[in-house]
């Protein structure tokens, strides 16, 4: 594929540049999404304020520039990784990790439930050098087939896994006596509201994926929430729960609640952090979606 090439080197010649130079270019981006473009801020401010009504317009205004701050640089920093080696990743993406240190001398397999907040990108590269575990991350595959082999190929340079997330349960079928860690962002729309657990979220009710949850229980695999925080542009520190050892012995619906409130104070805590531009409360409750879990 001629255009794949074609792309791909140019974006792994604007990785070289050094990062500097790099957050100009994300600056420019963010005063042209923002101030011009307006890319998506009718869905930002509309998921703002939702979330935080007891804000004033000023204060959502702020956390709303800081969220496109971010976007942006979280842009520029995934071309960057294109180049990055080790030692670059190492030094940007840091945190305590024990917990799996821990698990793995048991012989356990776990799930690691993520959401989207900056720079995810970084824990694709960053985890498999600081765990034992295999680390395996659900994807979504891109429409665009060019920008999807891409980023497949980005975020398994140091090692990762990547199954689908169409045919998830036939693809983990080979690792399935393999210590893994599998990875998911578990904050997506399901793509059929009347299947998904529906839990009070920032607000308002929204779906959850049942899937996560129903495959930790029928294996009964080790739960971990996982969130990073920014300290300085580029440099991320990472952040692991232990939410549940023995998920086998928990009740439908218990582990996603768990989940949602861990990343609802997550948010709360830092939420310029979050993608704001997902519209996260795209479906309404209805009564026959079922009860909604406080």
């Amino acid at each position: 594929m001629v255009l794949y090439y074609i792309v791909y080197s140019l974006l792994y010649t604007i990785s070289l540049l050094p990062l500097k130079i790099l957050y100009l270019v994300s600056d420019f981006a963010y005063i042209l999404l923002y101030y011009i473009i307006g890319y998506r801020k009718k869905v930002v401010f509309s998921n703002l304020k939702q979330a935080f009504p007891e804000k004033d317009k000023m204060e959502i205004k702020r956390i709303a520039k800081k969220f496109y701050c971010n976007f942006t640089d979280s842009f520029i920093e995934t071309i960057k990784l294109l180049s990055a080696r080790e030692k670059f990743i190492r030094k940007r993406f840091y945190g305590d990790f024990s917990i799996f240190d821990y698990l793995y001398k048991k012989g356990k397999k776990c799930q690691l439930l993520c959401g989207h907040n900056f720079n995810w990108e970084y824990g694709n590269l960053g985890f498999p050098l600081q765990i034992k575990h295999l680390l395996i991350v659900i994807y979504m595959p891109l429409e665009n087939k060019i920008f999807d082999k891409i980023f497949k190929k980005l975020r398994s340079k140091m090692g990762a896994v990547l199954l689908s997330a169409v045919d998830t349960r036939t693809a983990i079928i080979p690792y399935r006596n393999t210590l893994y860690a599998l990875a998911l962002l578990a904050d997506q729309n399901p793509g059929n509201p009347q299947n998904a657990y529906w839990i009070n979220f920032l607000n308002k009710p929204a779906p959850f994926l049942k899937g996560p949850e129903s495959g930790a229980r029928r294996g009964n695999i080790t739960v971990v929430f996982s969130y990073s925080l920014k300290k300085k542009p580029g440099q991320y520190r990472n952040y692991n729960v232990l939410a549940e050892e023995n998920t086998g012995n928990t009740k439908p619906g218990e582990l996603t609640r768990k989940y949602v409130h861990f990343l609802e104070e997550m948010i709360r805590k830092n939420p310029e952090m979050w993608l704001w531009s997902h519209r996260r409360w795209k479906w309404d409750w209805k009564k026959e979606y079922g009860e909604v879990i406080m």
